[in-house]
């Protein structure tokens, strides 16, 4: 269309210049009555507004034709030249705007001025750029809305594959990608994602009841192995070496069998399913028995154990005895690695999107390499290798924590020792 508008315009303004210059050349073979004649019955066949005709005496005084005046910007070369400007009248029937004109003397020294106007020639080119105008319009709105229209497919796969991914990303290993009936490009990439995820969920498995069958069946061996020894230590006499010594094997025997324990747990941790148990949990009566439960411990090691709360905290979602385990751990560990005259802090708080747990201490806190460490399994910071324990307490918070799509941070108390800040999102919306 842009073409064809510029080739049309060219064209016209070519077809223009050629009929005016063959009207001067008609009116240049007539003198004076006959000119007059001529150029009257011009009129006849002249379209108004189109064509135009101005005779002037030598003194450029109108003679006849609707031009009363000369144009100021015409040259007398009897040449045909562009005006902006045709003519300056009041009467409608005049060609105004842009205007090809020519003037050339004739007898008796008079003046002939010959316009034709452009605009109304170039009607066509007007349609033609209209006809431009609502194709680009037609185009481009259609091509917007169907672009909305067809966006939105794409992007509500994209969104489900994404809410896919973070579930298994949480450890939902069950979980796939979504696949759609078109078996295009995103379908191929989730069939493939699919098929490795398949073969990473049955590795998995393969390991895991590998770990859960090796701790199982060694539970029961170790527990006869546990009751020999207690038979054996029994019958010895009160006091004795070999009495003494029993009583180291059966508690490294008991030490194995609480890490057979702990690993057995975390294992059932880690199986989502145990979600459907869930119940709705008032946080202050939960932090208030934990409280109770840990006071005499800490007096009895000379510390001093405070708890701080909002007075409304918003109910949780979770299993109750798991989520008083988790905390228990916390706050044994602190209570642990508080030196004497030192003071843990339990605080709890709701900052508009989660509540927030916290478990402060006096102790040598945790440092910033060990902070990620600290979650795996059977690992023990160099600060706390002299203390009791086997590295799996912090594991089964974890467990529990990820178990019901909370969060869990390591950070510096006021004091320099750890904090333990644990967010539980608002009425246990999981992941």
């Amino acid at each position: 269309m842009g073409v064809l508008y510029w080739e049309v315009t060219d064209y016209l303004s070519t077809l223009s210049r050629q009929s005016l210059m063959q009207r001067q050349h008609l009116f240049a073979r007539f003198h004076g009555e006959q000119l007059e004649e001529a150029l009257a019955t011009s009129m006849t066949f002249d379209v108004r507004t189109v064509d135009a005709y101005g005779l002037f005496d030598a003194d450029k005084k109108p003679l006849m034709g609707s031009i009363n005046s000369v144009p100021l910007d015409l040259p007398m070369d009897g040449q045909i030249h562009q005006l902006t400007n045709c003519t300056q009248s009041d009467n409608p029937d005049l060609p105004h705007g842009s205007c090809d004109a020519v003037a050339m003397q004739t007898d008796a020294g008079r003046l002939l001025v010959l316009v034709r106007d452009n605009g109304s020639l170039f009607a066509v080119n007007t349609i033609i750029w209209h006809a431009l105008l609502w194709a680009i319009s037609l185009t481009i709105i259609p091509g917007a809305a169907g672009w909305c229209l067809l966006r939105r497919r794409p992007l509500r796969r994209i969104h489900h594959i994404q809410t896919s991914v973070e579930a298994i990303a949480a450890g939902e290993m069950t979980r796939r990608l979504p696949v759609s009936n078109r078996r295009d490009e995103l379908d191929m990439l989730a069939v493939i994602v699919n098929t490795m995820l398949d073969r990473i969920e049955k590795l998995m498995h393969e390991v895991k009841g590998a770990c859960d069958s090796i701790a199982h069946d060694l539970r029961t061996p170790l527990t006869r192995l546990r009751a020999q020894l207690y038979r054996l230590q029994q019958q010895s006499m009160e006091g004795s070496t070999i009495a003494m010594q029993m009583a180291k094997v059966i508690g490294e025997a008991d030490m194995l069998m609480a890490r057979f324990r702990a690993l057995l747990q975390i294992s059932e941790l880690e199986d989502r399913n145990r979600r459907a148990d869930f119940v709705e949990l008032h946080t202050q009566h939960l932090l208030h028995e934990l409280h109770e439960f840990y006071l005499p411990m800490a007096e009895e090691n000379l510390l001093t154990l405070n708890m701080k709360m909002d007075t409304e905290l918003p109910p949780i979602i979770g299993d109750r005895a798991l989520l008083f385990e988790a905390l228990a751990n916390l706050l044994s560990n602190a209570l642990k690695f508080t030196p004497s005259g030192g003071t843990v802090s339990l605080v709890a708080r709701f900052d508009g999107v989660n509540t927030v747990i916290e478990v402060q201490d006096d102790g040598p806190g945790i440092s910033e390499t060990d902070r990620e460490k600290v979650f795996r399994r059977f690992y023990r910071c160099e600060a706390t290798q002299e203390q009791a324990g086997f590295g799996l307490g912090l594991s089964i918070v974890a467990a529990i924590v990820d178990l019901h799509g909370f969060t869990i941070q390591i950070g510096t108390s006021p004091s320099g020792g750890a904090n333990m800040k644990l967010e539980c999102r608002h009425m246990g919306v999981l992941m």
